[in-house]
């Protein structure tokens, strides 16, 4: 992990982030004073590689079909014989737990006639084809074949499912379909040290959405990973948050974004009471009385780090006292190449973002609720609740507040792919030099994995 000690340059007429956690009531874990800025520059793309079916042919070959991507969480599937299916552009694949503490990956399709194996989460003491009924063992071990007279030439040692690599961190299961990918752990880098104070193997799915996009997977997710938005989507949030006050680092195959909340936007004309920053954190109606006051001498980074503190006690006990303003205010996420992004400290949001089938032009975008609980009471995982390209984000209440916020999100993101396949060819999508540092970062890794740098 990358330190540095010199402090960062007022990019924006805020204040800088490190200058606010000095403000902090308590002290800060040490992951946030790190600091690895992108080099400086803006960058073009071509604009093909949202819109060309060759760019979506060439991911196939040389990304989904190499890369670590995120499959599942382990508690999809909890028991001995509970299986998932991970689907990628053309290619399915099905997560099984074979023992206790095992998992292992296969392509989900039978040995005989290809009839896909699985097509939803379930339980079984193995995996029987629909169609004929041959059998495996969940270890993937050829179990059974109806009338094996007629198969002669057919052998256990031959026919075994095929396996792709698992790999586990963070309560999360990851497959690779290179027999010669590097170890998951190597892929990761330091990104478990970023994640050591708030292991996100002690969460539970409190909820789990999806929904079809008609975009680009990658429209959808560059969506996701800057503030830079914020001023002319979610201008209604501006009192409490310092968009362009976020820092912005990266590291190997991951980045990360901070952007601070219950802090004024630079962009705005007027400076806000600290009372009006946390009344817009907290989506206040006006028409009523304030859910919480700021007192005198506080601020409302201070308010909703006491709040926070004292709900997490029944969870942590008595380290919760430790917790960190910004632990419990700010919002900290991350991206790994390719495409999983999941968020630090006690924001419980994590994302994928995926092609839907084999269309280019059209997309899967999850959220995960990933919450705490107390030792050994961990609650059962929320099944996945599906909304389609048409569907409004608050026909999932369960993702409260944050449904609405991503309705001015996506309302943008149709139009965007419109846009694209309207530009002017050959053309460019051109990316800031700070505010869109992920993004960057992003297509400098994408470069090299599809042999374009």
């Amino acid at each position: 992990m990358t330190e540095i000690l010199s402090p960062r340059g007022n990019r924006s007429g805020g204040i800088p982030y490190q200058e606010l956690l000095d403000t902090d009531s308590r002290p800060v874990p040490a992951v946030l004073r790190l600091q690895n800025p992108l080099p400086a520059g803006v960058q073009k793309v071509d604009v093909a590689r949202y819109i060309s079916r060759d760019y979506h042919e060439l991911e196939k070959e040389k990304l989904w079909s190499r890369v670590w991507q995120m499959a599942c969480r382990e508690e999809e599937i909890p028991e001995v014989g509970s299986y998932t299916v991970y689907d990628i552009t053309d290619k399915s694949y099905l997560v099984v737990r074979v023992a206790p503490d095992t998992i292992k990956a296969f392509y989900n399709a039978c040995r005989h006639r290809g009839r896909q194996l699985r097509e939803r989460p379930g339980r079984s003491h193995d995996l029987r084809c629909p169609f004929h009924g041959w059998c495996w063992n969940l270890d993937g071990s050829l179990k059974e074949i109806p009338c094996q007279w007629d198969f002669p030439g057919v052998t256990a040692e031959e026919y075994r499912l095929p396996e792709v690599r698992v790999g586990r961190w963070g309560g999360f299961v990851f497959i690779n379909p290179d027999p010669e990918c590097e170890p998951l752990e190597s892929f990761l880098g330091d990104l478990p040290q970023h994640f050591a104070p708030w292991p996100l193997e002690q969460r539970y799915t409190q909820a789990h959405v999806a929904k079809i996009l008609r975009c680009n997977w990658k429209v959808a997710q560059e969506a996701f990973m800057e503030a830079y938005h914020v001023v002319a989507t979610h201008p209604q949030i501006l009192p409490s948050i310092g968009d362009a006050n976020s820092q912005y680092d990266v590291w190997g195959n991951f980045s990360r974004a901070i952007t601070p909340n219950a802090t004024p936007s630079p962009h705005l004309k007027w400076t806000p009471t600290e009372q009006e920053m946390l009344d817009a954190m907290l989506d206040r109606n006006l028409d009523e009385p304030p859910p919480l006051v700021v007192p005198e001498g506080m601020t409302a980074r201070q308010v909703l780090g006491a709040r926070g503190r004292e709900a997490m006690k029944a969870i942590l006990g008595p380290a919760a006292e430790r917790l960190s303003d910004a632990e419990l205010t700010d919002s900290f996420y991350f991206t790994l190449f390719p495409n999983f992004h999941p968020w630090g400290a006690f924001n419980r949001i994590t994302y994928r973002f995926r092609p839907y089938g084999d269309d280019h032009r059209m997309s899967i975008m999850e959220c995960w609720y990933l919450a705490p609980y107390p030792p050994g009471a961990r609650p059962p995982a929320a099944p996945i609740h599906w909304l389609g390209p048409d569907d409004d984000w608050t026909l999932a209440p369960e993702l409260g507040m944050l449904a609405r916020v991503f309705n001015q999100d996506v309302y943008n993101l149709p139009k965007v792919q419109i846009g694209l396949e309207a530009m002017k060819k050959p053309g460019y999508v051109t990316f800031g030099s700070y505010g869109e540092t992920k993004i960057r970062h992003f297509h400098q890794l994408y470069d090299r994995w599809l042999g374009l740098a």
